[in-house]
Parts: structure tokens; C-alpha cells; sequence
């Protein structure tokens, strides 16, 4: 496994990087936003209005960074995705315990439309491709696919294996990492099929995954502390990153040639150098807080949001504790200059 070589503080920049990480500044937590209290699943950032929008359990958050105002758009019922499309004037959030897909005006937070969408729609993404909102349902293994435009179904089959995170290739295809199958899976969203699976031998439970390399790679996060690397073409499994515990998402920022993995049970987010990829590398480890394991990046200025809170300790026989009320908020961490 490749071992986190540098470990990246606040001021300090990094030092001996290959050739392609060498422009790489350093990261650190700059700022703390604060929002209403609740719990979270996925975030992503539009730069389109310069909105970050966090599925917050019973709401959607939308949280517009500029002026640091953090309010819930819409009431939700265990949402799970939260994403803008139509150049930000539409939300499109999973609904988990309801079993819908939802298309929110972002204006107003009115829902414009709910789609069925299996049990308990989970992660999902916009295919500019086909123009199609694709829906990860693994409470009955489905994947949907909804016209983005008229809001209707316009496919859907089965694809077993606890459907995670996804990421579309723009050519009409997406790979999905499925959790319980430890494995990868290419689909055909044109023709509505799967197309391969490809194994991750040495990952337990993967979740978060990224395309970057132009294509050529695939970096899936796995629960056992590593992190996949992936030959997208050949499915063949290129190179094993060391991470930390909790991970929830793979973030890119191809415009400085990094990934990003937060690491809610290590309290940390581990920087990867993508800049070459066929040298894929884990450069630096940055504190961040327990419990910061998903997130987005702005791409705008590689500014990086990752949603957070405190808990006590698990009663005896719960999985978690309580979260301590007023403590949620949303880190951001900054490339310094």
C-alpha cells in the first residue's frame, strides 16, 4: 500500500512532491459556518449561484458561501442526495423514507415534482449525456432514470449489490460502487443494463468514488481505511491508497490535479495527487473533525465544505450517540496561496 507521505498543516506547504503535485499549496480549516442542527448524508456544490447544498435529514440546507447564510430550502424525510441542476434552478433531492425523488424550485423551495424511485433512494447524479436524473435505490436494487426536463421515468432495472455512490462518464455510461458486493459496476444508461462488475479485491465496503484521469481512472473509498485506484478501461485494480476511517466520498478538483477523502471516524481528510494518472498518490493528511464524511468542492477556488457535528457517546446497545444540539456546522478548508 502506498503510505500518506507528508502530512499538511495549517501554513505549512508541501515539500519533494512529484513534478505533478509539486504546484500543490497547502490546506487548511479556514472557516466554520454555522447551520441548523439535523443530520447528513450527501453535499454538493453549484458553482453556477455559488450554493452548497447538504441532504440534512429533514430539510434540504442550501448554504450560499458567499455571504455564509445556511438555511433549510425545503423539508425533507431522510434525504440522502442534494443537487442543483438546470444552471441552479432546480434541487433534485432523494427522499429515503418516502421512496421519491423530488424536483425543488431553488428560488422558492417549493417541490415542483415527486417521482417514485424504489426504496430508499440514496445516491444520484445528472447525466449530461442523456439529459437523465439516474437514481440509486438499494432498498429494492434499482436503478431509475428520470427525464431531468419532463420529470418523468423513462427507464429503470434491477442491479444488486448495495447501490453507492455514482459517477457518469459522459458518453452515456456510469460505474456505481456497489457496497455489499465490494465490487464496481459499468452500466449502459442508453440502453438501461449492466454492462460488467469489476472486483476490489482488498476493499470492504465501498462508498465513495470519483472518475478523474480523464476517464482513465476510478478512485473508490472503501470502510476498511483504503481507497481503490482503477483502471477504468481494463477494470483492473492499478493501486491501493492508505486513508483513514469513515470515509463517505471521493472529491476532485481537476483543475489542481487533487482528490480529496474525508474521513468522518478519522477526523481527517486525506489529499491525493491526481495530476499524473498513472502515478495516483495519497500527498498529505489534513485535521479536520469526527464525523466530517462526505462533502464538496467548489471548483471555482478548491475551497472544500464538509458538513459536521459533535455527539455524545452511544447509549448502551445504539449504534451513535445523540448529536449535541447546536453543534452541527460546515467546515471549510482552503488551499492557502
Amino acid at each position: 500500500m502506498i503510505k500518506s507521505a507528508f502530512v499538511l498543516l495549517a501554513g505549512v506547504a508541501l515539500a519533494s512532491l512529484p513534478a505533478t503535485a509539486q504546484a500543490a499549496p497547502a490546506y487548511s480549516v479556514v472557516d466554520k459556518i454555522a447551520g441548523p442542527d439535523g443530520g447528513w448524508d450527501y453535499a454538493s456544490f453549484d458553482a453556477a449561484t455559488g450554493k452548497l447544498y447538504v441532504a440534512h435529514g429533514t430539510a434540504v440546507l442550501a448554504v450560499d458561501v458567499a455571504t455564509r447564510a445556511a438555511v433549510n430550502l425545503a423539508p425533507a424525510n431522510g434525504a440522502h442526495q442534494a443537487m442543483a441542476i438546470d444552471g441552479g434552478k432546480t434541487v433534485v433531492e432523494t427522499d429515503g423514507k418516502t421512496g421519491t425523488t423530488r424536483f425543488i424550485d431553488a428560488a422558492t423551495g417549493v417541490v415542483q415534482t415527486e417521482v417514485a424511485t424504489g426504496v430508499k433512494p440514496d445516491a444520484a447524479f445528472y447525466d449530461r449525456a442523456t439529459a437523465r436524473v439516474v437514481v440509486m435505490s438499494p432498498g429494492n436494487d434499482t436503478v431509475t432514470q428520470i427525464d431531468a426536463v419532463t420529470h418523468k421515468v423513462v427507464n429503470s432495472f434491477k442491479l444488486a449489490g448495495g447501490l453507492e455512490f455514482a459517477v457518469p462518464d459522459g458518453k452515456g455510461r456510469a460505474f456505481v460502487n456497489l457496497e455489499d458486493g465490494n465490487a464496481i459496476a459499468e452500466i449502459d444508461l442508453k440502453a438501461g443494463k449492466l454492462l460488467r462488475k469489476i472486483a476490489l479485491p482488498g476493499c470492504t465496503g465501498p462508498t465513495g468514488l470519483a472518475l478523474v484521469g480523464n476517464g482513465t481512472r476510478l478512485i473508490s473509498a472503501c470502510a476498511n481505511g483504503v481507497a481503490m485506484v482503477v483502471d477504468a478501461v481494463s477494470g483492473r485494480v492499478v493501486g491501493h491508497l492508505d486513508t483513514g476511517k469513515g470515509a463517505d466520498a471521493v472529491l476532485v478538483d481537476e483543475q489542481r490535479g487533487m482528490a480529496f477523502i474525508p474521513c468522518g471516524g478519522s477526523g481527517t481528510l486525506v489529499a491525493i495527487s491526481i495530476g499524473d494518472a498513472r502515478h495516483i498518490a495519497v500527498v498529505g493528511t489534513i485535521p479536520t473533525q469526527i464525523s466530517a464524511r462526505t462533502g464538496a468542492l467548489d471548483p471555482r477556488d478548491g475551497r472544500i465544505y464538509l458538513p459536521v457535528a459533535t455527539f455524545a457517546a452511544p447509549e448502551p446497545g445504539a449504534k451513535r450517540g445523540k448529536q449535541t444540539p447546536g453543534s452541527f456546522m460546515v467546515l471549510v478548508v482552503a488551499p492557502q496561496a
